[in-house]
């Protein structure tokens, strides 16, 4: 004859509880929580060189954009002294004061369209320097937008 069990009994029976499951269990959520720890680190390592690299090329073009627009200003401030030396020179030559307003009024004019066309040429310089400094930047968000996107 069967035994019958009483209420308290049976809130306290595990009888369809079995260890080895409990610990098959277990181990599946540990390697699923070690696989996705180790993809998180794996791309946070990536982001980390990938940030590191961005901050190197940035640098770089900063560098070699600042020897170019020094170059520029140096090429500007050798024309300018020239210009002016030879003006000097011409000034020695004067004969009369109309000579010298006409040749004074020519060297200002001169000197202005130089200083105009000098502008212009640093200011291309300075854009292109800018679009170069800036471009690792942008690259890295692109890159990053794409590995992050909701989707």
């Amino acid at each position: 004859m069967a035994t019958k069990k009483t209420a308290t009994e049976d809130a306290f029976a595990f009888a369809a509880m079995d260890p080895t499951k409990l610990t098959e269990t277990y181990r599946e959520f540990a390697e699923k929580g070690l696989v996705q720890s180790k993809d998180a680190y794996d791309k946070l390592k990536t982001a980390a060189e990938d940030a590191t690299k961005t901050v190197e090329q940035t640098l770089e073009s900063a560098q070699a954009g600042t020897v170019e627009l020094s170059i520029k200003a140096i090429e500007a401030v050798r024309a300018n002294a020239d210009n002016s030396l030879t003006h000097l020179e011409a000034l020695l030559g004067v004969k009369s004061v109309a000579e010298l307003f006409e040749l004074q009024s020519a060297f200002i004019r001169k000197q202005a369209e130089a200083a105009v066309d000098q502008a212009k040429d640093i200011q291309e310089a300075a854009r292109k320097v800018a679009d170069q400094v800036s471009k690792p930047g942008k690259d890295a968000y692109e890159k990053a937008a794409k590995n992050f996107k909701v989707g």
